[in-house]
């Protein structure tokens, strides 16, 4: 509250001393000292009569439930503080701890010193698919099918213009006969 140092005391004791006198210099201390506690008690009764009076105005309901409201936890943001705290916490080369009966994590990434070392894509596929299971394998399998047929499609020369660069007309095509319904035996 006051910033006295030990110094100023000394003065202020010494100043005192001189001014009053050492006779009178106790009675003044004690009359200091209950004109203090006086105001103490004041004070203290003047507080209690204002919590009273908000207690009975509604004032502290009011308080606690804008304090609820206003919280942290209320507002959500103790979960976004905590995922902030994991992700700072995160390491990408490392794998995550695997959690009581939840599957194994995936490989981290780690990149290859030489690109001519690394193996073959549909190689690479094949043993992830394995290590996640018979669901992951048949997805890598569709996958890998149509890698194949858009690599073999991609394959094909164009046939779209002749050689004088006009566009070739398309086929036509044959329209197709009615099928003939089943005959009951």
């Amino acid at each position: 509250m006051f910033d006295i140092g030990w110094s100023e005391l000394l003065v202020i004791g010494v100043v005192a001393l001189i001014v009053i006198g050492p006779k009178d210099l106790p009675d003044m201390f004690r009359q200091l000292g209950r004109i203090t506690g006086k105001i103490r008690t004041m004070a203290r009764e003047f507080q209690h009569a204002l919590e009273q009076a908000a207690k009975e105005s509604g004032v502290k309901d009011v308080a606690d439930d804008l304090k609820s409201a206003t919280s942290t936890r209320s507002l959500g943001l103790d979960a976004v503080r905590d995922a902030a705290d994991r992700f700072e916490k995160w390491d990408p080369l490392k794998p995550a701890k695997a959690k009581a009966g939840a599957e194994p994590a995936a490989p981290a990434f780690q990149p290859a010193p030489d690109p001519a070392m690394t193996p073959s894509k549909p190689v690479v596929e094949a043993a992830t698919a394995t290590a996640h299971g018979p669901e992951t394998a048949a997805l890598y399998e569709k996958r890998a099918a149509r890698r194949d047929a858009a690599a073999a499609t991609a394959a094909k020369p164009a046939e779209s213009a002749d050689a004088a660069g006009q566009p070739k007309a398309a086929k036509a095509r044959a329209p197709r006969k009615p099928r003939k319904p089943a005959e009951d035996a």
